[in-house]
């Protein structure tokens, strides 16, 4: 079975070395263009060091990406971390289709930042889906679908490098193997149930301290690392990171520095408080929060947000 492969970075990298491990037959890989003074992408360095063509096009929608691929004769084009717009001319063109991974259990949390909002939105599970797209965005027939819980400490990192990411791996290769023996699933999506969101931004990561220390900490946590949820301090912005809840009402009001600590420093909200052990302040690199602390000669009593 002829294999095509458009992806990227790390995990588009990691998909295809699993690949080539099981000796499938990988024709191309598709990737983005070398940014200039920047390293090569994972998948495309990947790619040369199984002999493997490379083919880099800034839109796959162009004549030539789309000319490259049909002279390619695939069978199956699988996709590893897309987020540029795939032509129907590429996903319809191989023989037995194309595939696509994304970090949700579909229809829920369609979108670019399908594992930052489950755990904003205090889900307790979310998960992954291998499906077969289509003109939708994230709306194709479902082949596979695998579950993760979201625990009270995870965060938008833990649950993707620990298991979103190599539980991807290993269903995308698993996916592959099913349609290579005719057993592919295409189960059509439940649409009563789709959700979708936007990219999760800086702007949607700013702290309201009127909200629950609930609200407030999956926030922070499904933020973490990126884009990562702000407030201000001295007017100017200020992320927060590497945070944990205490339940139990502090007495003082939302936003207020409780108590300093050799680790960090917990902050009141309604409802519990909030321990932030890293920060980002406007203009400078991430540090660890008794480092910011010090700097600034931060005192209990501070009220955060202004």
């Amino acid at each position: 079975m002829r294999i095509a492969v458009i992806g990227q970075a790390a995990f588009g990298e990691s998909v295809l070395n699993a690949l080539a491990e099981r000796n499938e037959n990988v024709v191309g890989v598709f990737c983005t263009p070398d940014k200039e003074g920047r390293p090569v992408d994972p998948i495309k360095a990947a790619a040369q060091n199984h002999h493997i063509p490379v083919y880099q096009y800034r839109r796959m929608r162009s004549k030539e990406a789309i000319d490259t691929f049909k002279g390619l004769s695939v069978d199956l084009c699988v996709m590893a971390f897309v987020t540029d717009i795939v032509p129907d001319a590429i996903l319809e063109a191989p023989t037995h289709g194309s595939i696509q991974y994304h970090p949700s259990l579909l229809p829920k949390h369609r979108g670019p930042s399908s594992i930052n909002w489950p755990i904003i939105q205090g889900e307790r599970k979310t998960g992954l889906t291998i499906f077969w797209p289509d003109k939708g965005l994230d709306t194709g027939p479902v082949l596979m679908q695998k579950e993760t819980e979201i625990s009270d400490d995870d965060t938008l990192g833990s649950v993707y490098f620990d298991r979103l990411f190599p539980m991807g791996v290993e269903a995308m290769v698993e996916s592959v193997g099913l349609v290579k023996e005719g057993r592919a699933p295409r189960i059509v999506q439940d649409e009563s149930q789709a959700t979708y969101e936007g990219w999760c931004k800086a702007e949607d990561a700013v702290i309201d301290w009127s909200k629950s220390v609930d609200e407030i900490y999956n926030l922070i946590r499904g933020s973490d690392p990126a884009p990562g949820a702000g407030t201000k301090y001295d007017g100017k912005k200020i992320q927060f990171y590497k945070a944990q809840k205490q339940d139990g009402d502090t007495g003082r009001e939302p936003g207020v520095v409780v108590e300093i600590t050799e680790k960090g420093m917990l902050i009141a909200a309604t409802g519990g408080a909030i321990f932030v052990g890293r920060v980002q302040p406007e203009g400078s690199r991430k540090l660890m929060a008794p480092e910011w602390v010090e700097s600034v000669n931060l005192q209990t009593g501070f009220r955060f947000g202004h």
